[in-house]
């Protein structure tokens, strides 16, 4: 008999977390000893379980799954983490990979390639979803400097280039050139547009 696999759901829904625990649970050799809805809440779980996969959403209260990928990788190495998400952006795939992610799936992936996904990750293979690895390699990596990424998250919930610059610490003159170097980057012609397609690549 293989060796049971002990996996951490981490997942804001408890729909979506419930649906996981029980497609996993008719795997015998995966069970699911933690679920939490938050991403900083992962860490704490996945010592306490002895959890050796974690799969991770990304858009979580606390932390996003990103950084909890991180948090994992830095304080319990010896745990892989596999990114399950709605938003299949490829430039949530390289931070993702980045931040020491083993895999990265979209939720809708079938059962039996998701449990075979946690398998490979736990032994210590990389798993990534073939058309978002294929759309990364041709949209290349994020461009955005750290500055222009807080700059355009600011921008995304609207507000005067003075108000942008009160809530980042900055200048209105600098946040101008921020925000002027990631409208050239992104190819658009408003900080609106900027944003929303700095948003859609996963680049903030």
């Amino acid at each position: 008999m293989s060796e049971t696999v002990k996996v951490l759901l981490a997942d804001d829904q408890a729909l979506v977390r419930g649906a996981l625990a029980a497609l996993l649970a008719l795997e015998p050799d995966l069970e699911v000893v933690a679920e939490v809805g938050r991403g900083d809440e992962v860490v704490d779980a996945a010592r306490r379980s002895g959890a050796q996969v974690c799969l991770l959403d990304i858009e979580m209260p606390g932390i996003d799954g990103i950084a909890a990928a991180a948090a994992v990788r830095d304080e319990l190495p010896g745990v892989r983490t596999l990114v399950v998400t709605t938003f299949g952006r490829p430039g949530y795939l390289r931070r993702a990979l980045e931040a020491g992610a083993s895999g990265f799936v979209v939720k809708d992936t079938p059962a039996r390639q998701l449990a075979e996904a946690v398998r490979r990750v736990h032994a210590g293979l990389r798993v990534v979803d073939p058309s978002l690895a294929t759309e990364s390699l041709v949209d290349g990596a994020n461009p955005l400097t750290e500055r222009e990424r807080e700059v355009l998250r600011v921008a995304l919930r609207g507000g005067t280039v003075a108000a942008i610059a009160g809530q980042v610490h900055l200048s209105a003159g600098t946040v101008r050139n921020h925000l002027s170097a990631a409208i050239g980057k992104t190819g658009t012609s408003t900080r609106a547009e900027a944003a929303r397609v700095a948003q859609e690549r996963g680049w903030l």
